[in-house]
């Protein structure tokens, strides 16, 4: 029988608030409040990414999930940048 200490910890799947985080951004309807959103959203991300890092084990699926999140938070502040560009 194999010690169960000895084993190395692998992240839990929990829920995950990066994503619920995430998802408020995107389908944030204030403009206003966007920003504010993806900051956060982008926390988040950045906080879970470390946390996986840290754990050692093998998550590309949620590894590739964060990154995909990143790529469109980047995307649609962008997006609003050029918003604002044209509007002003």
């Amino acid at each position: 029988m194999q010690d169960i200490a000895a084993r190395p910890a692998t992240p839990r799947p929990h829920p995950q608030p990066w994503r619920e985080l995430y998802s408020a951004a995107l389908f944030e309807t204030d403009k206003n409040q966007i920003p504010l959103r993806i900051s956060a959203a982008e926390k988040a991300i950045i906080a879970r990414s470390r946390e996986l890092f840290a754990a050692g084990s093998d998550t590309i699926e949620e590894d590739q999930a964060l990154d995909d999140a990143l790529y469109a938070l980047k995307a649609l502040q962008s997006c609003l940048d050029s918003c604002s560009t044209i509007a002003a």
